[in-house]
């Protein structure tokens, strides 16, 4: 890598812990009342409903896949392409159902509205047994439970291809001390949280470094990143005792 990139990439990772050290003095609060969801989320397909931050319903279909033995049957939540399959592995063009995520939109912290990214950031999906007491008479005659959700086949144990199971999930949210904090009306992610959530991300994707690059030099890149960034909270920390 050039001394000209190497001084641009250090430079953007130089703006990016100065932004998060210069961010707008935010309200940290680590004695929080519990976060309250709001009105509740309703699958209305199914009658599925939830008293939680989010619903999300996973469709699965069953279906052949090609591998390196030949082919294999499996679940799967989008359509596999078969048009090159051999004759008798053909599958559906498509999903019956979409698989569909609700999040709650009314969601409150101390009686002010928390922002999406904290319910996409933080959340935690959980799967859980809904009551089909509402199931539509039409869904009723072509699913029955199976597990914790409901499945199109006769004999679970012997799916045929095509056949559904769906599953739904809800959203919870862990503790919001120092994670969150409060900037005009709204609770946002705090930038530690942010940060975390990056690192976090970033860990389990390929990095992709600027054109003309020197891979060799990637580990000590982002170990002066890392750096810069925790300096960058230290004093933003240090800033806030001393206001």
């Amino acid at each position: 890598m050039t001394p000209r990139g190497a001084t641009a990439w250090l430079s953007l990772a130089c703006a990016l812990a100065m932004g998060a050290a210069w961010a707008q003095p935010a309200v940290v609060d680590d004695s929080l009342d519990p976060p309250k969801p709001g009105k509740p989320l309703q699958d209305r397909d199914f009658g599925v409903g939830t008293r939680s931050f989010g619903l999300d319903r996973k469709v699965e279909m069953y279906q052949w896949r090609a591998n390196r033995d030949g082919y294999a049957r499996v679940w799967n939540s989008a359509a596999i392409d078969s048009s090159h399959f051999a004759a008798g592995h053909a599958n559906p063009k498509k999903l019956p159902l979409d698989n569909r995520r609700w999040w709650s939109e009314d969601a409150t912290l101390e009686g002010k509205p928390i922002d999406l990214a904290v319910l996409q950031t933080l959340g935690q999906w959980r799967v859980f047994r809904p009551n089909f007491s509402r199931l539509p008479a039409n869904l009723a005659a072509s699913f029955q439970p199976e597990g914790d959700g409901l499945g199109s086949a006769e004999n679970p144990l012997d799916p045929q291809i095509g056949d559904i199971r769906i599953i739904w999930r809800e959203l919870s949210l862990p503790p919001l001390e120092g994670k969150v904090e409060l900037r005009g009306d709204r609770w946002v992610l705090s930038p530690e949280a942010a940060a975390q959530a990056l690192s976090a991300e970033r860990a389990s994707t390929v990095v992709e470094l600027p054109p003309g690059t020197d891979e060799r030099l990637l580990p000590w890149l982002l170990g002066a990143t890392a750096m810069l960034l925790g300096a960058a909270l230290v004093w933003r920390r240090m800033r806030r005792r001393r206001g």
